[in-house]
């Protein structure tokens, strides 16, 4: 299995050889990518974190801008005064270090790196390497996880008949949780958070909404308040969980 630092370079260098593509001549083409990759495991020095990697991308730049760049390069006509013997080497943007100190860290506001990748778009430099279909591609049973989950909460309001005692918006829920169980991507913590929401918005929820709307009517009353307004928590904890989820997705690619 690629690890995700590498995918990031791979995606990275693949991007730039097709922006080459009809640009380049073909053997200029692999020796700009060949080129391309080893500068870019020059700088990463064997790092395997993912984060640290596309920072370095970042660093690079368009792959566009570098074939455009690699473009101009190659159409400038050979020095004579250059020794023949000097090879003509591909120029990258200086790489410089771009941490702050430690006392001016500045940090993100929680939903950041959401707003980030819904306004990416095309562009993978927006989001630290990454955009939304990159990460689409590199997750997709978990993206497949959160969608069934928000299937759960889209079927409650239809009122679909029971499968044996158990109502479809569950049976469908428990299929996600048990999806979201097996992923590698997620902590246990966050697994439970993003399983336990719409559970504790269904239970919780239901009875202080039920509790409050049927304070005095007696027990029938609040039943009937609790199954009222049960499927409405469910939905809203659902929602909240699939939204963490997909939040600590982001974080940890």
């Amino acid at each position: 299995m690629i690890e995700r630092a590498d995918q990031l370079v791979l995606n990275y260098v693949s991007k730039a050889a097709d922006a080459a593509h009809g640009v380049l001549r073909a053997d200029q083409r692999l020796d700009f990518a060949r080129r391309l990759r080893a500068k870019i495991e020059a700088e990463r020095r064997g790092s395997q974190n993912a984060r640290q990697v596309a920072k370095v991308l970042a660093r690079f730049g368009d792959p566009v801008a570098l074939v455009e760049r690699e473009a101009r390069r190659l159409a400038e006509p050979a020095s004579p005064a250059a020794p023949p013997s000097t090879p003509s080497t591909l120029r990258f943007p200086a790489v410089v270090d771009d941490r702050e100190p430690a006392a001016h860290r500045s940090y993100e506001l929680p939903f950041g790196r959401l707003r980030r990748v819904a306004m990416s778009t095309a562009n993978p430099m927006a989001t630290g390497g990454r955009d939304a279909r990159t990460i689409v591609k590199e997750h997709p049973r978990d993206i497949a996880a959160m969608a069934i989950l928000v299937l759960a909460a889209l079927l409650v309001p239809f009122g679909l008949p029971a499968v044996a005692i158990f109502q479809v918006p569950v049976l469908v829920w428990a299929a996600g949780a048990v999806a979201v169980l097996f992923s590698e991507t997620w902590a246990v913590r966050d697994k439970a958070l993003g399983i336990g929401a719409p559970l504790l918005g269904y239970t919780v929820g239901g009875v202080l909404v039920g509790g409050f709307r049927a304070t005095e009517a007696g027990m029938t009353a609040f039943v009937t308040q609790f199954f009222d307004v049960s499927g409405v928590m469910f939905m809203i904890g659902t929602g909240l969980g699939v939204v963490w989820l997909a939040y600590r997705l982001l974080d940890l690619s």
